[in-house]
């Protein structure tokens, strides 16, 4: 068998894969995002999400709240891949396993630990009790939620920025500093740059995924703070309104597209990510 035949075929598996299981969905949710009940073509969908207040708020506050984490994943997930990176590789090994070992349990479990921890009678407000502190009413509201995206999709962004750091080569730093550069430019003229392609593959892995979200919004913000998963599961579990759950589903897929071409725009070919 000569080599272009044998490379149709070894790559037949991948293509049926990519037609059954993501050109096939997403020729669905087009559809029905452009049908009706009876299968007409409309847009009243793609208009009803446009026109309506609440669809327009639950939109807007996927995205901020999404940004938000995004944007505290990397204010605490730089400095620690730093850290890490400048550690001994067995201490390295170690603080990477600490870090992976909390996405090895379910992300339902995960959720509910942080129920029973921050909710008006838990752990927490426990400890502030018998310290004599006032306590703490943070489940049910905006903070929780973004705290249950922060916690869960915090390794997102620490590991592909790790990835990134590691290879930095100490003699880069060593030189900026025999140049009389101090701790901060550094940072902002070596390490910075050089790492910015984790840095974009990590904001990525953190907002897709947030943006995207309804498990932890329903458990950590009581159900009072929608976001677009939120309302596109009750769209298709609860009111079983196929068409307009695939609109919605239409819409966030665009700017989960839109986010990734933005990042990719200011990446370079290595992004240093890494599979979790």
């Amino acid at each position: 068998m000569n080599r272009p035949v044998f490379r149709k075929f070894a790559a037949a598996p991948h293509i049926v894969w990519a037609a059954l299981f993501i050109a096939a969905p997403l020729a669905f949710v087009v559809y029905y995002a452009f049908t009706d009940e009876a299968g007409a073509f409309t847009l009243s969908n793609m208009s009803a999400l446009v026109t309506s207040p609440n669809y327009r708020a639950i939109f807007l506050r996927s995205i901020s709240y999404a940004l938000i984490a995004t944007v505290i994943c990397l204010v605490i997930a730089y400095p620690v891949a730093y850290i890490i990176s400048r550690s001994r590789v067995r201490a390295q090994s170690t603080m990477i396993l600490l870090i992976m070992l909390p996405m090895w349990m379910n992300l339902l479990i995960r959720t509910y630990s942080w129920m029973v921890i921050i909710q008006d009678t838990g752990f927490l407000n426990g400890i502030l009790s018998a310290v004599g502190l006032p306590n703490l009413h943070i489940i049910n509201t905006p903070g929780a939620v973004i705290l249950g995206m922060v916690y869960n999709y915090l390794p997102y962004m620490i590991l592909p920025i790790y990835s990134v750091m590691v290879k930095i080569d100490n003699r880069l730093i060593e030189a900026a500093h025999d140049l009389g550069a101090g701790g901060v430019q550094v940072l902002f003229r070596v390490i910075f740059p050089l790492s910015i392609s984790g840095v974009i593959s990590g904001i990525t892995m953190v907002f897709v995924p947030s943006i995207s979200t309804f498990y932890i919004s329903q458990k950590m913000g009581g159900g009072s703070y929608d976001m677009i998963g939120d309302a596109i599961e009750r769209q298709f579990m609860n009111n079983y309104n196929y068409n307009l759950g695939a609109s919605m589903s239409l819409v966030l897929m665009i700017l989960i597209l839109v986010c990734m071409a933005v990042m990719n725009r200011f990446s370079d070919e290595d992004t240093g990510g890494v599979i979790v």
